[in-house]
């Protein structure tokens, strides 16, 4: 854990404190036994859960800088990435999950629970359903979503989430501004705006990624999101 200290340090001037190093140390031991009975993620050793989990989460931080969010939503989070990692970050935080994979949402409620963490609600649900829902529409200073679909259809996922003046992060791999490009037209509809992409850089993972900062700037029309399957069969 000492490399992954250092390494949140350098890239992201994040100080863990020996509590949160403990969380995190804990949360990577239960992915690991988890996985061998219920293939949660495909990274199975523990260099490979630092970089490409921990410090992946980790690299949210760079699209909201010192404006901490105080309630987060994360769309499709699988084993609880980058969601949870960021409420071990910021105790304070209100944190949905969504995730419509059942044996998925149970390791995450699982980790909640071992890790003592409150104020965290995990949803086994569809997000076209969660997006409207009364209780989740437009309440979240953020929504936040890693590689779980091609950008005009999280725009659907996700604007309808974040109130606004809030935002939208995608985190996405090397195809990530080809794909922004192609959303510009549902981000309009939904009531976003691109504010920027920002490249990450992972200590020993050769992928390219990017965060995709969206801004909400005016209320999703009550039309959307549409029915559950209706954004991936036919995007905006």
């Amino acid at each position: 854990m000492e490399k992954l200290l250092r390494d949140a340090q350098q890239l992201f001037g994040l100080s863990l404190s020996a509590k949160q190093l403990a969380q995190l140390t804990a949360y990577e031991r239960e992915l690991l036994d988890w996985n061998e009975k219920f293939n949660l993620t495909a990274i199975r050793d523990v260099d490979g859960i630092r970089a490409k989990h921990f410090l992946d989460s980790f690299s949210c931080t760079l699209a909201w800088k010192d404006q901490i969010p105080r309630r987060l939503i994360d769309v499709g989070t699988g084993a609880g990435f980058p969601g949870i990692v960021l409420k071990i970050l910021y105790p304070g935080l209100k944190l949905t999950l969504v995730e419509s994979v059942g044996k998925k949402a149970s390791f995450c409620a699982h980790i909640v629970q071992t890790l003592g963490l409150e104020s965290v609600e995990v949803l086994s649900a569809r997000a076209e359903e969660v997006g409207q829902d009364s209780v989740h529409r437009e309440k979240y200073d953020w929504a936040v979503a890693r590689a779980v679909a091609a950008m005009p259809v999280l725009s659907e996922y996700l604007l309808p989430l974040v109130r606004v003046g809030g935002g939208m992060l995608a985190q996405k791999g090397e195809s990530g501004p080809a794909e922004t490009q192609t959303a510009e037209k549902a981000l309009e509809l939904l009531g976003g705006r691109l504010r920027q992409l920002v490249k990450v850089e992972l200590p020993g993972v050769a992928d390219e990624r990017y965060l995709v900062v969206i801004d909400k700037f005016a209320a999703t029309p009550p039309g959307y999101p549409r029915k559950a399957g209706i954004p991936s069969k036919k995007p905006l």
